[in-house]
């Protein structure tokens, strides 16, 4: 007896390996499904993985408003949800602002937002999201020409564990033609989003005329080896990340409400790998916003510590400052001048 298309046991071997992980192994799965390949893909890969145990899968679709027809496109997307066979469907419609960070930006914030709060609401510690190695690949590319550094180049987490809830990423090894193909050997049709196809949108133009040009004059496997690197670099942030976490509890003297205070002889003996992340820990924890908190920051509070010469204040975003004051380097909402 013939198994199913390579493609289709590609895509369930993924989904598979995600659910065996212990964060993931209880409860109802909730699968984000735009209607594209990769989403309705990743929906019929989890009804079949979880026919056996019986474990309810819920189809979530969110619907932005930002094109025509949009609230129609998500109940056809629940249509197909309930054909593939998942227990529940459900379909929220978001409000997005781009509050000065760009519309996928804002639009992705919501969705994730809305998709907690479904997990929520129906008992599930786990959201599976479609991601394919292209998307880590598209993503990879964009961090190296935005010069982001080692955290935007290592792309897509695989697992973003929260404290309720995590999302997954199992396709990150499943290329876009792979699930594409098994849409088609499992009857499926997917929807093509216009966004995808528009060159205003800078992932779009990536994917498009990018990529594309790099295959051809570097050869095929760009992609692979683009998404390779982001996973040899994610292991090596993660490692940064936990001694930075480290650091930053060594050197933390008072934490309160918009109010973060660290010792300078601690940030001083830190490697400047090191430091530069506890600097950002700290600014975050205060209260800066992290799509506005940059290098530069960073580096100006940096020299509070490093080359200190009596300056006392450095203005950060949201109407934060960073103070020294003899041994002690606070992080707090910027003084009012009287």
């Amino acid at each position: 007896m013939a198994g199913p298309d390579p493609a289709v046991a590609a895509v369930r071997l993924a989904v598979r390996g995600c659910l065996g992980d212990p964060r993931a192994q209880e409860g109802p799965v909730v699968v984000a499904c735009s209607g594209g390949a990769d989403s309705l893909a990743l929906v019929a890969a989890a009804v079949f993985e979880c026919r056996h145990s019986g474990r309810p899968v819920v189809g979530a679709t969110v619907d932005h408003g930002l094109q025509e027809g949009s609230a129609e496109h998500a109940d056809t997307v629940v249509a197909q949800m309930v054909v593939i066979g998942v227990t529940e469907t459900l379909t929220a419609r978001v409000q997005v602002e781009p509050m000065g960070q760009g519309v996928e930006a804002a639009a992705r914030e919501a969705r994730y937002a809305v998709l907690e709060e479904v997990a929520r609401r129906v008992g599930s510690s786990v959201v599976l999201l479609g991601h394919t190695l292209d998307d880590q690949a598209e993503t990879v590319l964009l961090g190296l020409t935005r010069g982001s550094g080692g955290r935007s180049i290592a792309g897509m987490r695989r697992v973003v564990a929260g404290p309720d809830v995590s999302f997954f990423r199992p396709l990150l090894d499943v290329t876009r033609e792979q699930t594409e193909r098994a849409c088609r050997a499992q009857g499926l049709e997917p929807w093509s989003d216009p966004h995808n196809e528009d060159p205003r949108f800078t992932r779009p133009r990536v994917r498009h005329r990018v990529l594309p040009v790099l295959e051809e004059e570097l050869g095929p496997g760009v992609a692979v080896t683009l998404a390779r690197t982001a996973d040899l670099l994610r292991e090596d942030m993660e490692l940064l990340d936990r001694l930075a976490a480290t650091a930053y509890r060594e050197a933390l003297r008072v934490a309160a409400p918009d109010l973060v205070e660290l010792g300078v002889p601690e940030l001083a003996g830190l490697d400047p790998a090191l430091r530069g992340r506890v600097l950002r820990r700290a600014a975050l924890e205060a209260g800066c916003p992290g799509d506005e908190l940059f290098r530069v920051h960073v580096r100006a509070i940096e020299e509070l510590v490093t080359a200190w010469r009596g300056q006392r204040m450095v203005q950060l975003p949201g109407h934060r400052a960073a103070v020294r004051s003899g041994d002690t380097l606070t992080i707090a909402p910027t003084p009012v001048a009287r």
